[in-house]
């Protein structure tokens, strides 16, 4: 009885084990079955969810190659218009070159026709001088020699009755000025200490560094020089002679900028068209300050005070010369005289040397009319307020008015002395450089030149046409007249190659 009271709990608790780890096992499964299936709907809710995004990301894939598609039908259809028209242009290029080329046949047709033409009348007037000729000698009773040598015989009266007047007058004047003969033994006193012989070049030489730059001198196919020659007006010569350049001009001003820009291109060693332009330019603005100076320099010289606007009219007489003699220094040399004969004479020595410094400064000023430099320079004196005296003696020392004060005399007497001293001028070089300036002249004398260099010893000139006031057609007819008017008004040996460029430049700058 008492076992069965002992065993009896034992049992009820195996029960209530074995009976809870069934209800867990229940339980357990229970949340199992449940789990899998919110897995499932989880899983199902995905693949909704994946297939959905996978149609919507087609849909976009096909909206975007879509687009592109029209995008690229776009520019196809844009470009195949721009070709269009490019052709269109094209065509119209072609048919305006060759109605251009028509015109200029049709021109050379009309200009021949007008030479013939001319030619004709030529020999039409010729004949009717002839004929004029012979009605004249007919009227005459002599032939044209006859009347020739009947003038020259009344001129050759007239002449020497002139002349014997003349001789009678100055033989008085030479009695009545005894004190002008005592002057004369100081000229020639100070003439006897005269300064040394110069003589004036048209060539300056350039050293180089090796002979390797005279290839980049040259340029490719020789861009560089016949650039270089073109600004500079000048001719380079590149011979055989070792690192060496010969610039060649008559033209001093002109030979000494192209000389101070080939030494700053070789330094630099950039050669190239638009470098040679830049150099060229800039080496013209400082030989103005050089200019400058160098009249500022003979004031010092000479200890003389004059005005500051004064100094570029003397300056600019370094780059001029006349009969071979440099004018600067033969205006410096004309002071030193004038100076001295002077203080001989008891006279204002700083007039004196001012008139002798300023004598040929009209020689620096460019004109274009029959002005001689005499009356130029005084005007220009006198704007700048220089003395009477001085202005006097600028305008009178070579007889073109009267002379009213002592330093005209005096001014005179130096510059006969200056320029008659021996070796001091040479007349075949003034000839050959006016021939160069009458070439030069003629060819700006045309509208629509802005500028006209006369190069190979004047085998040549080089004329630089308005781009705006000279087109192409009008180009060609330029270049004729300009030869035209060579032959007909100048004298020269062999024949003279008239080269005329005209150039359109356009600059914008980007900001």
């Amino acid at each position: 009885m008492d076992m069965k009271l002992i065993l009896l709990p034992s049992s009820f608790l195996v029960l209530g084990i074995v009976a809870g780890y069934f209800a867990r096992m229940a339980i357990a499964k229970f949340r199992l079955n449940s789990a899998e299936e919110r897995i499932k709907v989880i899983l199902e809710s995905a693949t909704k969810e994946a297939e959905a995004r996978k149609k919507e990301i087609l849909l976009e894939g096909k909206d975007k190659l879509l687009e592109e598609r029209r995008q690229m039908e776009r520019e196809l259809r844009d470009r195949q218009n721009e070709v269009q028209q490019n052709q269109k242009r094209l065509v119209q290029k072609e048919d305006m070159l060759d109605k251009r080329f028509e015109n200029l046949e049709k021109k050379e047709r009309e200009l021949d026709a007008e030479e013939k033409e001319i030619l004709r009348k030529k020999e039409e007037l010729q004949q009717a001088y002839d004929h004029h000729l012979r009605e004249l000698e007919k009227v005459a009773h002599m032939t044209a020699s006859e009347a020739k040598q009947q003038l020259m015989n009344e001129m050759i009266d007239d002449a020497k009755k002139d002349s014997l007047q003349m001789i009678k007058k100055i033989e008085e004047e030479a009695r009545e000025t005894g004190e002008l003969k005592a002057r004369e033994i100081v000229v020639s006193a100070i003439q006897r200490n005269a300064a040394e012989v110069t003589a004036e070049r048209t060539v300056s030489t350039v050293t180089l560094p090796n002979d390797e730059m005279k290839g980049r001198i040259i340029g490719r196919e020789g861009r560089n020089i016949r650039a270089f020659e073109s600004i500079a007006g000048v001719d380079l010569i590149i011979d055989d002679t070792p690192e060496v350049v010969i610039v060649s001009s008559f033209d001093p001003y002109r030979r000494e900028v192209a000389k101070q820009s080939l030494e700053k291109l070789i330094i630099d060693g950039r050669i190239h068209p638009a470098r040679i332009e830049e150099v060229v330019q800039k080496v013209e603005k400082d030989m103005s300050q050089e200019i400058i100076d160098a009249g500022k320099a003979a004031c010092m010289e000479l200890k003389i005070m004059l005005p500051r606007e004064i100094y570029p009219y003397i300056g600019r007489l370094k780059y001029r010369t006349s009969y071979g003699q440099n004018v600067y220094y033969h205006s410096i040399e004309v002071a030193n005289l004038a100076g001295m004969i002077a203080g001989e004479l008891k006279t204002n020595a700083d007039l004196a040397k001012k008139a002798g410094l300023l004598h040929d400064i009209g020689k620096a000023i460019k004109t274009t009319g029959e002005s001689v430099h005499s009356i130029l320079g005084a005007e220009v004196a006198q704007k700048y307020g220089i003395e009477p005296e001085v202005v006097n003696a600028i305008a009178a020392h070579h007889n073109e008015t009267e002379v009213k004060y002592i330093e005209g005399y005096i001014i005179i007497s130096a510059d006969a002395i200056s320029a008659a001293r021996p070796g001091a001028r040479r007349e075949s070089f003034e000839d050959y450089v006016k021939r160069l300036q009458t070439l030069e002249a003629a060819a700006t004398s045309f509208e629509g030149v802005e500028k006209a260099y006369a190069i190979q010893a004047g085998r040549e000139v080089r004329v630089f046409a308005q781009s705006d006031l000279v087109n192409d057609d009008a180009a060609y007819i330029l270049a004729r007249d300009i030869a035209k008017k060579i032959e007909n008004e100048m004298k020269y040996p062999g024949q003279i190659k008239v080269t005329l460029i005209r150039e359109t430049r356009v600059i914008e700058y980007a900001k």
